[in-house]
């Protein structure tokens, strides 16, 4: 039998062939020998007693570890899947496990990876450090990864860190793909065209109502007022729609840097601004209309002045609200920039718990009770004007239908808006996982609906329509 000494130095024979290899290829979970004897007499003898160890691999999943164990230095696949893992070594994985070639973490609490970690694994083939809340990534952090196949992350974003891998998921997160900030063609068009019916349909109701004369002028005040809110989330759509145009065909370069712009803060703040102040100028239009339907003989009716002080403090606090997650990043982190859209509905459990506080705060919160006002309003009105229509049935039995066509529009919309909403948030708490698509319905899809609607179910479905004489503008202007 042939001994070491035949075989040159860091080479060692495959048992009784004169064949030698190095010493890397003795005992790393391939048989490079003919015989295969350079795996024979190979165990792996350091490994937690909590882990299942089998061959070359070990298997840590679900063992509430948090760091990573000492193990052989001649593992070649180690699994920590589900565990509570909040941090790496901040040297190199390669000099205690130099001949690690599969590497699972998800589903761990890391939020940073330093740049030194991975540095020289160059045996790597698969490493998957999904659903962890990882907030940076170094731009060469993965360049050492020679052979690395497969790499599996969060956010897909973080995929643009990697070019040299030939396996990157995720590709999309539902609202943006590697190639475009809005992820398909029927999305990309449907961006412009609610943002142009959002736009034309509120700026034709504020020239409107600034050119015919109302006999209600605070009434028409907020109705303009909340037209400007509305049209605001139609300027956040105009802005997507063109980003995506810049950035088409190489978003995933520009991904990480758009979330983290100034111009994805602002167009995120714009659209909190519109959403917020729109829901609290519904809320307060309906409860002024609930308190002249429901009391008609209190001495209670708001003037101009009075309108314009709370139509003034509800764009203030709407201001406020948009605008706090802008001036403490330690609290709120990159508050709008969790999605390509800029929305901050926060429906996974971000990293900075005060973002996911406020958010729920706001959705769960504000919303939810403005929404709950206005359903128990319009059902205390409807239900006022049916009693008092049983008295002259035949006379108000036409207004009454209106009332009611009206109460049904104004809540099913409002309900289509908010209850998914409200739905999904509840289930981001429960720690139940959203589809990344749905994210982009809720955005691009439902959000918009309110902005869109309300021009017309507070204006052409009034009585208001009824007074509509283009030609009384001109008449006062020529004798004037």
């Amino acid at each position: 039998m042939p001994g070491s000494d035949v075989c040159p130095l860091g080479q060692f024979p495959c048992g009784n062939l004169s064949v030698c290899l190095p010493q890397l290829q003795h005992c790393n979970g391939h048989y490079d020998c003919p015989n295969g004897a350079d795996e024979d007499d190979c165990v792996l003898d350091v490994y937690p007693d909590v882990c299942l160890c089998k061959g070359w691999k070990i298997n840590c999943n679900s063992k509430n570890l948090q760091q990573v164990p000492a193990v052989s230095s001649n593992v070649t696949a180690l699994s920590l899947l589900n565990n509570s893992l909040e941090q790496l070594p901040k040297t190199s994985l390669c000099i205690e496990m130099p001949r690690l070639n599969w590497l699972a973490l998800r589903k761990n609490r890391i939020r940073a990876v330093e740049d030194g970690t991975f540095s020289s694994m160059h045996q790597l083939i698969d490493l998957n450090i999904s659903n962890n809340p990882l907030t940076y990534i170094y731009e060469n952090q993965f360049d050492s990864f020679v052979n690395l196949q497969s790499l599996y992350f969060k956010r897909f974003e973080y995929c643009g860190y990697s070019p040299n891998v030939r396996r990157c998921k995720p590709n999309t997160n539902g609202i943006s793909s590697f190639e475009n900030l809005l992820a398909n063609i029927v999305l990309r068009v449907f961006v412009w065209v609610m943002a142009f019916i959002i736009c034309f349909g509120n700026v034709f109701v504020i020239c409107l109502r600034s050119c015919i004369a109302s006999e209600n002028e605070p009434h028409t005040m907020a109705i303009k007022s909340l037209c400007c809110a509305d049209c605001l989330m139609g300027v956040c759509l105009f802005f997507i729609g063109a980003f995506d145009i810049k950035y088409c065909g190489e978003y995933n370069r520009h991904a990480h840097i758009w979330m983290e712009s100034l111009s994805c803060q602002l167009i995120g703040s714009l659209a909190m601004l519109s959403t917020e102040v729109s829901v609290m100028m519904l809320m307060y239009m309906t409860v002024e209309k609930y308190l002249r339907i429901v009391f008609p003989f209190q001495q209670y009716r708001a003037g101009r002045r009075q309108t314009l002080c709370s139509l003034a403090s509800i764009w203030a606090l709407g201001f406020v609200l948009a605008a706090a997650p802008l001036w403490d990043h330690q609290t709120f982190g990159n508050f709008y920039g969790r999605n390509g859209v800029c929305f901050p509905l926060h429906f996974e459990q971000v990293e900075k718990p005060g973002a996911l506080c406020y958010s729920t705060g706001i959705f769960l919160g504000l919303n939810l009770l403005a929404f709950v006002m206005i359903v128990f309003s319009y059902s205390s009105m409807f239900y006022s004007v049916q009693k008092t229509a049983r008295s002259a049935r035949q006379v108000a039995f036409n207004h009454e239908v209106s009332v009611a066509k009206r109460f049904f529009f104004i809540v099913f919309t409002d309900a289509v808006c908010w209850m998914p909403i409200f739905l999904l948030k509840i289930l981001s708490l429960l720690r139940v996982p959203i589809a990344g698509t749905l994210v982009l319905w809720v955005v691009v899809f439902i959000l918009p609906i309110n902005s869109t609607l309300n021009p017309i179910l507070y204006t052409v479905t009034t009585t208001f329509q009824q007074r509509i004489k283009v030609c009384q503008c001109f008449r006062c202007r020529a004798d004037n």
